[in-house]
């Protein structure tokens, strides 16, 4: 697959997990939030348009209490995700400001793309911080969020929530950041002979087999529920990344069609049949 492609996506979006902005479940990563902040900032200064969608929230608030344990309860986890959100914006704001660049927070939950006015809203919402040159910063409303029978306002995790902002923003990119390189055949931190897959045009069912477990105490996704998004950008058409958070300086790599993670994409023989139907 030629990644040329890639350089003229004008709208991305970037999701970036628990465990790539926290050293520890009590330390966070603060040189990663500053090099994040200043690739999302270079991005929108060289034109194009950024929405970072990012988990933390429990983490972090973990890490401003000093606890050294994921708490069990609903009670506990919420709490946490209110006092941290405050705190993770609170850290974004502060690093993108150093780069002259403002960011505004949109808290989501499914009642959102579940009802066609507040679906309408939040895109308006999403597009007017864009149109001012604003970077919104997007997250699951985790301190309010519920899972019960009937009514359901959880994502549960936010590979799909950043898939659901990338379909309702019409993104032309969604990188999803990761604390592997890719999609791999094994998985890599038990298998050093595994080989990273560079391009994915079809998610079958020995793609599915690929998926493992989610990465940690302190985060809810996995390989599967990134295939699951990839399988949704795929659906209309486009294009999702996985790559390594370690350095997001790597993303200006991706944007110039650089070989770098995986790529999914519907090959371009498919894209073209379905453009002459």
């Amino acid at each position: 697959m030629n990644r040329d492609i890639l350089k003229d996506c004008k709208r991305v979006v970037i999701k970036i997990g628990t465990n790539s902005i926290m050293k520890s479940a009590t330390e966070v990563d603060y040189h990663k939030i500053d090099r994040l902040s200043f690739v999302c900032s270079s991005l929108q200064q060289q034109g194009k348009e950024v929405v970072l969608v990012s988990s933390g929230a429990v983490g972090v608030g973990a890490s401003t209490l000093n606890m050294e344990e994921y708490p069990s309860s609903v009670a506990e986890q919420q709490a946490l995700a209110s006092v941290g959100q405050s705190a993770l914006m609170s850290l974004y704001s502060r690093f993108f400001q150093h780069y002259e660049q403002y960011v505004g927070q949109i808290l989501m939950t499914t009642d959102i793309i579940n009802y066609p006015n507040s679906y309408n809203n939040c895109n308006i919402a999403i597009n007017s911080l864009l149109s001012k040159n604003i970077i919104p910063i997007i997250n699951e409303n985790d301190a309010v969020s519920v899972d019960e029978s009937g009514h359901c306002t959880k994502f549960g995790e936010n590979d799909t929530l950043a898939a659901v902002v990338a379909e309702l923003v019409e993104a032309d990119l969604l990188i999803i950041m990761s604390d592997v390189d890719g999609l791999y055949d094994s998985n890599p931190h038990t298998n050093p002979g595994a080989s990273l897959i560079s391009y994915v045009g079809e998610i079958d069912t020995d793609i599915l087999s690929m998926a493992g477990g989610a990465g940690s105490v302190f985060s809810t996704g996995g390989m599967e529920t990134k295939l699951k998004a990839a399988e949704k950008m795929m659906s209309i058409d486009k294009a999702m990344m996985i790559t390594s958070a370690e350095n997001p300086s790597i993303i200006f790599d991706i944007l110039n069609g650089k070989e770098a993670g995986t790529l999914f994409r519907k090959n371009e023989a498919e894209l073209q049949i379905q453009g002459d139907e």
